[in-house]
């Protein structure tokens, strides 16, 4: 009996303070504003900050950019493609067994090398003052490896052409060797390989260069002497 009172007074209790609420909610106009928010769109209202308007136009000008009087009257500069020509000489074909074993290198002694150059010197001598001469010993890096042949300075300056040029070596049978001088580095570089391998030439050997003609070389070589050698070779 007492939890059906108790049941009974809370039930009381709450439908007491539904009624309650609902008279002030009716006091308030409650539920004529739930009403109306009820039949609002849900989509918000444009901003109007954010409203289209007209798009907006763009004039584009040319303007002249501002350039120094001496530049401006100056006409319009004309580039073009400017193709150096470079010197080349045909590949000539030599026996694969002449070329040079760099590992087995031989040095010519300090006696030897400077007998072949006395032997040259007396040479250069006898040539006469005609045409310019001039004598080369020659090193490892001439005759394998790099094979450059760099010539003396004062001589190149005073003889040989301003610019790269074909120059041709004559050996002693008359067989011609073009070869590539490179005037800013006053030395033969392109063909001077062939010529030293078809001449087996050696480190040690002395060689007198004669101008004959601005671009042509006659060539003696004077062979140093080699073990098993009783004297040194005049080739002309």
């Amino acid at each position: 009996m007492v939890m059906a009172k108790s049941k009974l007074s809370y039930e009381e209790s709450r439908q007491q303070r539904l009624v309650e609420n609902k008279k002030r909610m009716e006091a308030l106009n409650l539920p004529m504003l739930a009403q109306a928010l009820n039949k609002t769109p849900n989509s918000p209202k444009p901003s109007p900050m954010k409203r289209a308007g007209k798009p907006r136009t763009y004039e584009v000008q040319m303007v002249e950019v501002r350039r120094s009087t001496r530049v401006a009257n100056r006409p319009a500069p004309d580039y073009k493609e400017v193709v150096a020509e470079r010197v080349m000489i045909p590949r000539r074909s030599y026996a694969t067994n002449r070329h040079r074993d760099v590992a087995n290198r031989v040095y010519a002694s300090d006696e030897a090398r400077a007998a072949a150059m006395v032997k040259a010197d007396e040479l250069e001598a006898s040539l006469g003052s005609d045409h310019p001469t001039l004598v080369k010993t020659m090193l490892q890096s001439h005759v394998t490896g790099g094979f450059w042949l760099g010539l003396h300075v004062s001589f190149c300056k005073n003889h040989l052409p301003k610019g790269d040029e074909v120059m041709t070596l004559i050996d002693e049978d008359g067989d011609e060797y073009p070869t590539i001088y490179l005037a800013r580095k006053t030395g033969l570089s392109g063909g001077w390989k062939g010529f030293a391998v078809a001449h087996d030439l050696v480190d040690g050997d002395a060689l007198v260069f004669q101008l004959i003609r601005p671009t042509t070389f006659k060539v003696y070589i004077i062979r140093v002497e080699r073990p098993g050698q009783a004297s040194s070779e005049v080739s002309t």
